[in-house]
């Protein structure tokens, strides 16, 4: 293999480990919540609902697991430092999470208030 050719396959080999390395970290970090979360039960279907209207009766089920878990906040955290943009995580549709990352980063527009 020509030295240019093994340079870029080292590059490109590096940068899948550290992808990797990266996804084991978020998996053992939600794996110290996971365990004590309310949702181990259920159906994980009831937690992706076809449509997350605030008004579902799917997702008013769901949130009533969540309100009852006591790692509701860590997952919730989890779902928005990840952006889950799909089901509920820590009571909150994906729409909710958009909104509260949208607010972490200062609001609409990213503009923060001084």
């Amino acid at each position: 293999m020509p030295e240019d050719r093994r340079t870029r396959h080292r590059a490109a080999v590096g940068a899948e480990i550290a992808e990797i390395a990266e996804i084991a970290e978020t998996l053992a970090t939600a794996r110290g919540w996971l365990r004590d979360a309310a949702c181990l039960g259920e159906d994980p279907e009831l937690f992706f609902p076809l449509v997350e209207r605030e008004t579902d009766a799917q997702v008013a089920r769901a949130r009533a697991v969540c309100r009852r878990c006591r790692v509701l906040l860590a997952c919730r955290s989890w779902a928005i430092e990840q952006g889950e943009d799909a089901g509920i995580w820590g009571a909150t549709t994906a729409r909710q999470r958009r909104a509260i990352s949208r607010e972490g980063r200062g609001g609409i527009g990213g503009r923060s208030a001084s």
